[in-house]
């Protein structure tokens, strides 16, 4: 597995400014981002889940989420170092590329 640091300030701002910009949030119970997507149907959300599990299964980064029909709500930590790292900026940035925002 391929460790990363936790964001410094300075990285914090620099790479999560363009991500809350597409709608992901920072949570405030916890060092972790959140973003909800909704789709047409549950064959499109399922989908969407199917290439982000393929995409997260090679990073070794996996996102806990929740799906209900059409919806899927997603949040990103990296629990090795309690907070945000470069990895999960790395399966935001992708994430938001798969839904095309």
């Amino acid at each position: 597995m391929v460790r990363s640091n936790k964001l410094t300030p300075e990285e914090r701002e620099q790479n999560l400014n363009p991500l809350l910009s597409t709608g992901w949030t920072v949570q405030s119970d916890r060092d972790a981002i959140y973003k909800e997507f909704v789709f047409k149907n549950f064959n499109e959300a399922f989908g969407f889940m199917t290439r982000v599990a393929l995409q997260a299964e090679k990073m070794d980064h996996h996102p806990e989420w929740f799906n209900v029909y059409n919806k899927v709500n997603i949040t990103l930590s990296s629990h090795d170092v309690n907070g945000l790292s470069q990895r999960d900026v790395k399966l935001a940035t992708f994430i938001d590329k798969v839904v095309g925002k």
